[in-house]
């Protein structure tokens, strides 16, 4: 141990069962560094027997470069070892309370790194560095706001602290609370709870110093775009290493900022849900006397307001509307035509007006929206319970063909196509009379079944829905949609990205 180094790298540790892997990574980084490969398997196998030897709580893992050789090195701090052990490649050595177990390993050819790259103070690592590449990984890998302090404590635990406690505040305002803790011994998280009862967590900007029992404890803000979210808490039973508060400031920095991205998607998505759900019926559809179902989900994983929509309500006695359409694009914007559609269908209808003018009405009413105006394909209707089946008026406003099903396993089209909605002004329309027998099956779909695409192929390609619709004889409208959907999820195995609404009408075969 007599020549001055000429590099140093170092990092800190936990003893338990990821000791001896976690050190093993750092010597593989510390060879990588160095060019130090042709000893790599001999420098891990002198990690390994040296950390093994540990008998602290933690440790310190120290690699010296030499020039003509590199030199491990084991530190525990704070307790008693015993008497040193000396020999001709290794040897124990002691200050204070400190015990230095070190090994030593000749490079072939000699040489080393530079005299420029000499270390004199501590600077972050190889090891360290991949530290924080993999933990903005894990961060911006992420939008669940509850997800982002496990994953924070569970990053510094043990590499860089023995305890980790997160504080947050709620929607980041208000009074902080322990969010998450972390222990490396899971026996003591009640104890170190307990303790961290009465803490005072800093307000200043920077890290401070906590009070906590038996720890040396640092807490260091979670700040983002210039608001305080929480505080982040590390503790351990030596001092930390200088360059672990580096780190952890740097870690700090990026938890916050991946905190408050996952609040802003958070909160985004919520408003997206509100805003889809105020788009459709308030409750299930209920319709006694006739067998009915429906089936509705936006596309994406964050249920981006979509343009489809439906709707199915009674305006008298054994008569009912319905409505099943798609607006052009998503978001805001589609979802203000989305809407505008929806209730001016109720509207007209509830006042009286027959399928055809609602239409119209709703065409001039696209149209005077300017700008804003999407186009929307539209599949209205109303259903009358007669004695032999069900009686339909129905328009088709350039939407997915509507099929029906006979008992027979026939499935023909029915309806008229017509102009979409949001194109012409003078435009008028006509609506269909349509008969189904009890048993008959009435299917309206949007886009996003009809197009679901897998490579070049649509589903709907050489009649496919037909197809699938024929598979459906004699099962009641719930199982109808279902197993519509159930084909519509297997044709493809990426998600859908188009939305997607499904609307079933049976002519019961006995009164319900």
């Amino acid at each position: 141990m007599a020549n001055s180094p000429r590099a140093v790298l170092a990092a800190s540790f936990t003893t338990g069962e990821t000791a001896v892997p976690a050190a093993k990574r750092f010597t593989q980084e510390v060879m990588t560094a160095w060019a130090a490969m042709p000893v790599g398997a001999e420098a891990e196998r002198l990690t390994r027997a040296l950390v093994e030897g540990v008998s602290g709580e933690s440790f310190e893992v120290r690699w010296l470069h030499q020039g003509d050789s590199i030199q491990l090195e084991v530190i525990e701090r704070g307790h008693d070892y015993g008497p040193p052990l000396d020999a001709a490649d290794w040897g124990v050595s002691f200050s204070g309370n400190s015990r230095v177990r070190w090994a030593r390993l000749d490079l072939p050819g000699g040489g080393g790194v530079p005299e420029e790259e000499a270390w004199t103070e501590p600077t972050p690592s190889p090891g360290w560095l991949g530290f924080l590449a993999d933990a903005s990984d894990l961060l911006a890998g992420t939008l669940d706001p509850g997800m982002v302090p496990a994953i924070i404590a569970q990053m510094v635990v043990p590499r860089l602290a023995s305890w980790c406690a997160v504080y947050t505040a709620d929607q980041g305002t208000g009074p902080l609370r322990l969010d998450y803790l972390w222990h490396a011994d899971e026996a003591q998280s009640d104890a170190l709870r307990a303790r961290l009862a009465d803490v005072v967590l800093p307000s200043a900007d920077g890290p401070a110093v906590l009070s906590v029992d038996g720890t040396q404890a640092l807490g260091f803000p979670l700040t983002a775009r210039g608001r305080r979210l929480g505080v982040m808490c590390l503790g351990r039973r030596d001092r930390f290493p200088d360059e672990s508060l580096q780190l952890a400031e740097d870690l700090a920095r990026r938890a916050a900022l991946a905190l408050d991205n996952a609040r802003l998607y958070a909160q985004q998505a919520a408003a997206n849900r509100a805003l889809q759900r105020s788009l459709l019926p308030p409750e299930e559809p209920r319709t006694p006397g006739l067998d009915s179902y429906v089936i509705y989900e936006p596309a994406g994983e964050t249920n981006e307001v979509g343009g489809d929509f439906y709707d199915l309500f009674p305006i008298g006695d054994g008569v009912w509307r319905f409505a099943i359409g798609d607006v052009c694009g998503t978001g805001p914007v589609a979802a203000a035509v989305t809407g505008l559609a929806r209730h001016t269908i109720r509207l007209l209808a509830r006042e009286g007006y027959g399928v055809a003018a609602v239409v119209e009405r709703l065409n001039q009413a696209i149209l005077e929206e300017g700008e804003r105006a999407r186009f929307l394909t539209l599949l209205h209707g109303e259903i009358t319970i007669a004695a032999d089946g069900l009686d339909m008026r129905l328009v088709s406003a350039g939407h997915p063909e509507a099929l029906r099903l006979r008992p027979s396993g026939v499935v023909d089209v029915v309806g008229s196509p017509q102009s979409l909605l949001g194109v012409f002004p003078e435009v008028e329309f006509e609506a269909d009379s349509i008969h189904l027998e009890p048993g008959d099956v009435l299917l309206g779909v949007t886009d996003g079944v009809t197009e679901r695409r897998q490579g070049s192929r649509l589903l709907d390609d050489e009649s496919g829905l037909a197809k699938l619709l024929a598979e459906c004889v004699d099962l009641s409208a719930r199982a109808v949609a279902e197993r519509i959907r159930r084909a519509v999820q297997d044709f493809a195995p990426e998600p859908s990205a188009d939305d997607l609404a499904i609307l079933v009408l049976r002519a019961p075969v006995e009164p319900l």
